[in-house]
């Protein structure tokens, strides 16, 4: 009996999601290593930010000071000793004058941007959209998955818009705190959809916000169904090799059976990719001349919505002001601010506020 016991506890460490919560404990960001992706690969041009290492701003950056534990540092130590950041990347007027790497992580290094990918999942649907692949964001959810047609019947009335603002109604845990919440089961847990199929609403859609990682997983399926592609795929094709990326990413997804990709929290790319998505947003969703993203989608994810916390489709405005950011879990950042043609971007292994990093970063450097 104590052998049976034994061998069900091993099984269940190895294929059921609270055992690899319990295995792996919390979200890290080689948790590209565990799952199962799709490759999102490059194509044969690569686009290069100019070299900006000798410019003031990358003087006034280098020298730049913060405070910790009572001393004082150059941003370099700081991020180096205190915040367990992997990649900082600051881009100013299309030039790179800070880009520093920690922990071991390198250029190229990939890791899971978590929540950022919410962000670039929302690209991909104003991209389908565009598309003629989803017809409106006015459409139910159940037109692109209409097995929800058999879940709860307020499934019938989630929009594609409510999703895109976090506004389901679902009743849906954020909190990473246990194996038994929501989000726990949707990233370390197989069969994303069957998961969602038997979930309830706490609200009928559309009437109240509330940040769930539910809603990006519903719009990843959608684009996946539409498109007869992975997400990943779909990502290659309209993004990476259009923009000319530099490196390969990955995108892990639920199961080998399923393969339904989880597009709230796990693309595995690198700094200087995500730069080249921010540098596609101050240009309004243009690219070399050719219009990747409609300026029409760029402009609606990036004017502040007040009446949804500042929040609006998949992305935050700063303030409720011009500039705007994704953000993940454990403080990956992807912060823009068109006016000054700024980008700055944030890997790391833990969560950190980047506040005092980008608004000291923007008073320095303004023209």
């Amino acid at each position: 009996m104590k052998n049976i016991t034994f061998l069900l506890l091993i099984i269940c460490l190895q294929s059921c999601h609270y055992g690899r919560m319990i295995r792996y404990y919390k979200a890290d960001i080689d948790d590209h290593k565990i799952f199962p992706y799709t490759e999102v690969n490059i194509g044969e041009n690569t686009f290069y930010f100019e070299d900006g290492s000798n410019t003031n701003a990358a003087k006034i950056l280098d020298t730049l000071v913060f405070s910790a534990n009572g001393n004082r540092f150059v941003m370099d130590k700081i991020l180096d000793d205190y915040s367990e950041t992997t990649a900082f990347l600051v881009i100013k007027n299309d030039a790179i004058v800070f880009e520093k790497y920690y922990e071991g992580y390198k250029r190229d290094s990939i890791s899971n941007i978590f929540s950022v990918s919410k962000s670039v999942t929302s690209l991909l649907v104003g991209i389908a959209i565009e598309e003629g692949k989803l017809e409106s964001i006015h459409d139910p959810i159940t037109k692109y998955i209409p097995e929800l047609n058999e879940a709860d019947p307020l499934f019938k009335k989630l929009t594609l818009e409510h999703l895109l603002d976090m506004r389901s109604g679902l009743a849906f845990s954020e909190t990473y705190s246990s194996p038994f919440d929501e989000v726990s089961r949707l990233y370390y847990g197989k069969q994303q959809l069957k998961q969602i199929s038997n979930m309830e609403f706490n609200y009928e859609p559309g009437t109240h916000h509330e940040y769930q990682s539910v809603c990006t997983t519903l719009l990843g399926i959608a684009i996946e169904r539409v498109t007869g592609m992975r997400l990943g795929k779909y990502l290659e094709a309209k993004l990476w090799i259009p923009l000319e990326m530099e490196n390969p990413a990955t995108w892990s997804y639920d199961d080998e059976k399923n393969k339904n990709t989880k597009a709230f929290c796990c693309l595995n790319t690198t700094a200087i990719d995500l730069a080249k998505i921010a540098r596609l947003m101050i240009h309004k969703g243009e690219y070399n001349g050719k219009q990747i993203v409609s300026k029409q989608w760029v402009e609606k994810l990036t004017t502040p919505n007040k009446e949804n916390d500042c929040y609006q489709y998949q992305w935050y405005s700063k303030d409720c002001a011009e500039d705007f950011y994704a953000l993940g879990i454990l403080g990956q950042q992807v912060y823009i601010s068109p006016s000054e043609d700024l980008i700055i971007v944030r890997l790391g292994k833990s969560w950190t506020s980047n506040n005092v990093f980008i608004s000291r970063i923007k008073e320095v450097l303004q023209e």
